[in-house]
């Protein structure tokens, strides 16, 4: 059992920074500014739920991706270090999460709960590249059941503060959202750092 919860923290921490939720609950607000109270909650609790089916889908064909592209865990790694640590480097400097076209194209859609909420916004490159990664890291069942209750938890934090969240970014402001953000765009980038140096020493054994 401690092996397991052990297992479940890693993944939980390791996921967290990246699905970044006060990015997700600022860029939420934004998007559905002029919804119905109700339909704001409608569309947070479909995009936690779509963020859940996201990644457990890459949890459980993440091994299957590698075999089927030929890749391997270490090049996983680096890749996907890559792409976190530049998830990470556009945190800390301030600009817009989506083009102009899309945001404007994501203003006038009833439904942003899939797209750009969930995919790219919460379930990026970076978290999908992380969930596989994690997934090779752990191949036991044991592992992959750990990684896929880990990815509900975060789903089910994700749509909770969606739902509930909003008031708290009018409260803090642009500015305390801002600054909220680039604290956990620093903290992205060191995980990007570190998958990079875990993918090249691993290469190297």
């Amino acid at each position: 059992m401690s092996n397991f919860f052990t297992m479940f923290t890693a993944c939980l921490l390791a996921l967290f920074p990246i699905v970044n939720p006060a990015g997700a609950v600022a860029a939420y607000a934004g998007l559905t500014d002029g919804f119905a109270p109700r339909e704001v909650r409608r569309q947070g609790a479909r995009t936690g739920i779509n963020v859940g089916i996201i990644l457990v889908a890459f949890a459980v064909l993440g091994s299957l991706i590698l075999n089927v592209f030929g890749l391997s865990l270490p090049a996983m790694q680096i890749a996907g270090g890559f792409v976190v640590a530049n998830s990470g480097l556009g945190m800390l400097s301030p600009k817009q999460q989506l083009s102009q076209e899309e945001n404007d194209h994501a203003k006038i859609k009833k439904d942003i709960s899939f797209t750009p909420m969930a995919l790219p916004l919460v379930a990026g490159p970076g978290a999908i590249g992380e969930v596989i990664g994690l997934s090779a890291r752990y191949p036991s069942l044991e592992g992959h059941v750990a990684l896929i209750l880990a990815i509900v938890f975060l789903a089910v934090i994700i749509g909770a503060l969606l739902m509930w969240g909003t008031p708290i970014v009018d409260r803090l402001g642009p500015t305390g959202i801002g600054a909220l953000v680039r604290v956990i765009g620093f903290l992205i980038l060191c995980i990007g750092v570190e998958l990079m140096i875990h993918g090249i020493t691993t290469l190297r054994l």
